[in-house]
């Protein structure tokens, strides 16, 4: 479907994603002055290296470096560690925003261990395409799959969020877009992945496109020179701030979008210093400080 020919359904559609969004605090305030989306910074759990830690002093210390909330994913969902991410989470106050559910197909679980932890996500990988795993089939494959968690994921108050990865699949914004208007839920969308794009496009292209079916965000960066000297995957040893990935444009193209809500970083993560230097990073790239 072309961007700007909306059909009546798809207007009410993202109004919906938008409205839940907004349930889920991602919406701008209203009355508030247009200039740069206002975002939440949070971290992947698992960027916390420090084993020493206990999982509420790596909660805590991601809330003294000022990080607003944590995304874990669901190999995190033995009863035991539950429970101490959730004492956590109380005793920081620092939220748990979503579960990172990957390309696993048990997407009911994910869905109900991220209401358990006060999230508002579950991050899904639309499968891979290969040799073996052809195009159309992953596609009504994964499309089938979504739609039939959807209810589910709609009564729990959940979005579903589809990532832009490098699965060989959903390779342009309007081929995305059109993958998930025909699921047809208000409560399924985009993950966005501002570094995914760098390689074959530019992210406030995509981010222009796809508008408000954009639910939350990924933040990394990819180097096209990189690429090209020393390797495909090496495009992202480059930090937030140091690569090819237009950070101007995109958080103008996010404002034009209406976008405001969690940004989290994606990248190698560390000791304290580490983490610091991601937070700072983000600051200056999203216009935060």
């Amino acid at each position: 479907m072309a961007a700007g020919n909306l059909s009546r359904r798809h207007f009410l559609q993202t109004g919906a994603v938008a409205a839940m969004a907004c349930a889920a605090g991602t919406s701008a305030s209203m009355g508030q002055a247009k200039t740069s989306p206002r975002f939440k910074k949070a971290v992947k759990y698992h960027m916390v290296t420090d084993k020493s830690l206990s999982i509420a002093e790596k909660f805590s210390l991601l809330k003294g470096i000022g990080y607003d909330g944590v995304e874990i994913r669901t190999a995190d969902k033995d009863s035991a560690k539950v429970k101490e991410l959730l004492q956590a989470r109380d005793k920081t106050e620092l939220p748990i925003h979503g579960i990172i559910n990957s390309n696993n197909p048990d997407i009911k679980t994910a869905i109900d261990l991220s209401k358990t932890l006060g999230g508002t996500s579950v991050l899904v990988v639309a499968g891979r395409v290969s040799k073996e795993v052809s195009y159309d089939d992953n596609y009504k494959e994964w499309s089938n799959r979504i739609k039939e968690n959807a209810p589910h994921a709609e009564k729990q108050g959940i979005q579903l969020l589809v990532e832009n990865v490098w699965n060989n699949f959903l390779l342009s914004p309007l081929e995305m877009a059109q993958f998930i208007d025909e699921i047809n839920s208000p409560a399924v969308g985009v993950y966005f992945d501002v570094g995914n794009v760098v390689r074959f496009g530019y992210p406030e292209q995509w981010i222009r496109i796809l508008g408000k079916r954009i639910g939350k965000l990924d933040i990394k960066e990819y180097s096209r020179k990189l690429q090209k000297d020393e390797g495909l995957w090496k495009g992202f040893n480059v930090e937030i701030g140091d690569g090819d990935s237009d950070y101007p444009a995109v958080v103008d193209a996010l404002e034009e979008i209406g976008y405001s809500g969690w940004a989290t970083a994606e990248v190698k993560g560390g000791d304290k210093a580490r983490l610091t230097e991601i937070a700072d990073r983000m600051d200056k790239v999203l216009e935060l400080k």
